[in-house]
């Protein structure tokens, strides 16, 4: 299989947005988020669809705005570049430590993020994401009640 420097560095490129976004979370660096997506991205993060950045930072800051610590690592990072469009496909590990009277506990998850990419302006942004849970272990307690209380 013969592949372009021009698609070796594209990957490059998006696989380095996906690890910014999980350290961006972590960080609690919620602008860094809206860099990474288009003004219209939208995301199926298990409480139905989020339309736009604003909505997507909002859903997540309800879970971790109320926990402490967290650590989002990534693995198996696939990408597919097609001219100006992609898709990438990364396992996602995540820890979220408890705060407060919480400290003593903690929740982890299993799971895969299956993202689009679209070319703009000669920087690659994510149009959409959504996250396929597959395992978890712990006290979701940890988190944050949700979107609208969705949790609860």
């Amino acid at each position: 299989m013969s592949v372009d420097i021009t698609t070796l560095l594209d990957e490059r490129e998006i696989t380095r947005s996906i690890f910014e976004f999980a350290r961006a979370m972590d960080a609690r660096e919620w602008d860094e988020l809206h860099r990474i997506m288009t003004p219209d991205a939208t995301a199926e993060l298990g409480t139905g669809t989020l339309c736009g950045p604003a909505e997507v930072v909002a859903s997540i800051r309800s879970f971790l705005d109320e926990c402490g610590p967290t650590q989002h690592l990534i693995g198996n990072v696939l990408v597919e570049v097609v001219g100006d469009l992609a898709t990438s496909r990364s396992y996602v590990s995540d820890m979220h430590v408890g705060t407060g009277s919480k400290a003593h506990l903690n929740f982890f998850t299993l799971g895969d993020y299956h993202d689009s990419w679209s070319r703009i302006d000669g920087t690659w942004r994510m149009t959409h994401r959504t996250k396929h849970s597959h395992a978890s272990q712990g006290s979701i307690e940890v988190l944050g009640a949700g979107p609208s209380g969705w949790r609860s």
